[in-house]
């Protein structure tokens, strides 16, 4: 906590102050990361159907994730262990797989209402199982990303047309 505010230039409070613990501070660097994959989703031109779309996000997020990936494992490691206050990255991850769903095109009609309200969650697990071993280094970066697909393929096809 010192050295991180030293290096921000500010007292040793200010940090305590702003985020209350230095699980406080990495809950917030989370957010910020799951903010950063919705950005840039939300930039891009998605392709139509839902499964595209959750490709497109999957590689989004690891492309957050690894460009800093150092910095992104101590975060994971972090926001694994409980902490004083409870976080927020399940509901926002959750709500980033639901922008990526959308109203679940291309995907069986008769599943659309599980795809739209249980899929978002299901897919946020995944892809934190996914992290969790990243963050553990029993994945390397260069397996990050296949990895993460074909967890969302195996759940997408479940829901897929037939």
């Amino acid at each position: 906590m010192r050295d991180l505010a030293a290096e921000a230039a500010v007292s040793f409070a200010t940090p305590f102050n702003q985020f209350g613990s230095k699980a406080g501070i990495m809950h917030a660097l989370s957010e910020r990361r799951i903010e950063t994959m919705t950005a840039r989703f939300a930039g891009t031109t998605p392709p139509p159907d839902a499964p595209a779309r959750v490709r497109l996000a999957v590689e989004t997020a690891v492309a957050v994730m690894l460009e800093e990936p150092d910095v992104n494992r101590a975060v994971m490691g972090w926001i694994g262990t409980a902490g004083p206050a409870q976080g927020s990255a399940l509901a926002r991850s959750t709500a980033y797989w639901a922008l990526a769903l959308n109203a679940g095109d291309g995907t069986a009609e008769q599943r659309r209402p599980q795809v739209t309200s249980d899929l978002p969650l299901q897919l946020a697990l995944a892809f934190r199982g996914a992290l969790s071993f990243w963050t553990a280094s029993e994945l390397p970066d260069e397996a990050l990303g296949p990895t993460a697909l074909s967890i969302a393929d195996t759940l997408m096809y479940a829901f897929a047309r037939r």
